[in-house]
């Protein structure tokens, strides 16, 4: 057996693993989570949905400004097919699946599987980097259990660390870098200082509009919840949550551990049953939102011979 088999069944395994505990507490809990659940009004259920796919919406302009920047600008439409499809990788055990999908959906395109391979994970790298950076604000208050007079501190130095990491000249040094240890080829050309500050623009408003529509069904759950512990538990703590489930590629789209973190961030100012039913919806929503921008992204593909084979 293949070292790179053994370790997807490691991680099929793992995913058991994790989604039996939530089965299991959740059916344990399941009395007091429910009546949470039934708490949640259309209304709210919607706008949380709306704001949810602006995620994926916002990340794709991103990463189509990047694709241009490294020279292959490729119009929207066709963009979308590429990414949305592509992401679904990311429910896939293992770490390539995305970028793979995306380089081959590519070629239909005349773009080189390398410049597309790159453009994906630059793209990953920099989305975690700006999650990172926002959920950051959020690390005092998960440490401290509760509100932190350190918060202010670490607003500054994520500002700091942020300007610094994605200065162009320390940010293609570092792409360098990376490109060397995989034993790829360097970039065609540096990125430059604007596509950078505007990809990542993206990737930042793509992760507070996910965070915004948690901070919907917070409030809906907690009315009393005030605008810190929306803004920082929910918003940035989201971020800090999905950055975490990024970093554990050992499961696919952070399946447990961004539901942990975003749980023990929520229960410092609500109750264990409501914020439970805050991380189950946001992530039956997350998945929905996935599928949606993917059966499109799918139809439009293979409508364009994006997919399959060429007619």
């Amino acid at each position: 057996m293949t070292r790179s088999r053994v370790v997807n069944l490691v991680r099929l395994g793992l995913l058991v693993v994790i989604l039996g505990a939530v089965a299991w507490a959740l059916a344990r809990n399941w009395s007091e989570v429910s009546g949470e659940l039934g708490r949640l009004a259309w209304p709210a259920l919607l706008l949380a949905f709306v704001l949810t796919v602006g995620a994926p919406l916002l990340t794709l302009l991103g990463w189509r400004v990047l694709l241009a920047e490294l020279g292959s600008p490729v119009p929207l439409p066709a963009a979308a097919s590429i990414f949305f499809v592509g992401q679904l990788g990311k429910y896939v055990p293992g770490s390539v699946w995305t970028v793979l999908a995306q380089a081959e959906m590519g070629t239909r395109l005349r773009i080189p599987r390398r410049r597309m391979a790159v453009a994906g994970l630059l793209s990953i790298g920099l989305a975690v980097l700006c999650g990172s950076l926002l959920g950051a604000v959020a690390l005092p208050r998960l440490l401290a259990r509760g509100s932190s007079s350190a918060t202010a501190w670490v607003v500054v130095a994520a500002v700091v660390i942020g300007a610094v990491m994605l200065w162009p000249r320390i940010l293609n040094a570092v792409v360098a870098l990376g490109l060397r240890m995989l034993r790829r080829e360097p970039l065609e050309h540096e990125l430059h200082g604007r596509a950078v500050l505007v990809t990542c623009a993206w990737f930042t408003a793509a992760w507070v509009s996910t965070g915004l529509g948690v901070a919907v069904l917070v409030r809906a759950l907690q009315p009393g919840a005030g605008v810190a512990d929306l803004a920082i538990a929910a918003v940035c703590g989201f971020a800090l949550a999905s950055a975490a489930g990024q970093f554990s590629i050992i499961v696919p789209a952070g399946v447990g551990v961004r539901d942990g973190v975003l749980g023990l961030l929520l229960v410092t100012f609500m109750p264990l049953s409501a914020a439970t039913a805050v991380v189950v919806v946001a992530r039956f929503l997350a998945v929905v939102a996935d599928l949606l921008v993917a059966g499109g992204g799918w139809a439009w593909g293979r409508r364009h011979h994006l997919l399959g084979s060429e007619a």
